[in-house]
C-alpha cells in the first residue's frame, strides 16, 4: 500500500474498509494511515481531527489534497475516476437508479444502526444495553428488506457487478455476522462470499478480518 496517490485514514476492522476495498478494486495507488483508537480521546484523535472535525473514518485525501468523507460520496466519485473498475453503472444503464437508490439506502438506514448501536451509552443515560440491542434488531429487519429486493443474479444488482457488493461483503462481517446471514439472508450470504473469494480483494479482507464461518 505504498506510492503517489490516494491517501486513506482508517482503522482494521472499521467502515474504513469499504474505501480500502474500492481503492484496491480501482487498482489506485494508496497510503493507508491507520488511526486505530481515533474514538478515544488522544493523539490519534487530534490527527484525524484536524483533517475530518467530524472524527470520523474513512477519511480520504484525493491526490490534490482534497478532503473527502462519506463512503457513499467516495464511492461515487472513485466510479467516475476509475470507470473501468465497475463501482457504479454509468449513467445510461438500466441499473443505475437501483444502484443509488440501495446506496443511499445503505448509509441512511443500515449504518446510522451502528453509529447508535455500537456505542449506545453515548445516546442514552438509561438502559443503553437496550437500545444497542433494539439496533441490532432494526439491522436485521433491513437485511431482511434488502434480500427481499435481489434477484438471483450473482450480485447485489443482479448480472452487475458494482460498490454494493463491497458493502455487503464488509458488513456481513458485522453484527448479527456471517452465521446469520446463511440463515436469514442466502441471497445477501452468496453474495459476499463471492466478493470474499475475489482474489485482488483477499488481502483486504484478511488485513481488517478475522476468518470466521
Amino acid at each position: 500500500m505504498s506510492g503517489a496517490g490516494y491517501r486513506l485514514y482508517g482503522a482494521p476492522g472499521w467502515g474504513s474498509v469499504l474505501t480500502e476495498a474500492m481503492l484496491v478494486q480501482c487498482g489506485a495507488p494508496f497510503v493507508f494511515e491507520n488511526v486505530e483508537g481515533f474514538d478515544t480521546p488522544g493523539e490519534t484523535r487530534r490527527r484525524l481531527l484536524a483533517l475530518n472535525p467530524l472524527g470520523q473514518i474513512p477519511t480520504l485525501i484525493l491526490p490534490d489534497g482534497t478532503v473527502m468523507t462519506e463512503s457513499a460520496a467516495i464511492a461515487l466519485l472513485l466510479a467516475e475516476r476509475h470507470p473501468d473498475a465497475g463501482l457504479a453503472p454509468p449513467p445510461d444503464a438500466p441499473e443505475r437508479a437501483t444502484f443509488l437508490r440501495r446506496l443511499v439506502w445503505l448509509v441512511a438506514n443500515v449504518y446510522p444502526t451502528f453509529t447508535y448501536g455500537d456505542y449506545p451509552e453515548r445516546w442514552v443515560t438509561a438502559a443503553p444495553e437496550a437500545l444497542g440491542a433494539a439496533m441490532v434488531e432494526q439491522r436485521k429487519t433491513l437485511w431482511l428488506w434488502l434480500e427481499s429486493q435481489l434477484s438471483d443474479g450473482p450480485w447485489v444488482l443482479g448480472e452487475r457487478f458494482s460498490a454494493l457488493d463491497l458493502y455487503v461483503g464488509a458488513m456481513v462481517h458485522w453484527r448479527p455476522r456471517r452465521a446469520w446471514f446463511a440463515d436469514h439472508c442466502p441471497k445477501l450470504a452468496r453474495v459476499a462470499e463471492r466478493v470474499l473469494a475475489l482474489p485482488n480483494l483477499e488481502p483486504v479482507w484478511n488485513r481488517n478480518f478475522t476468518p470466521s464461518p
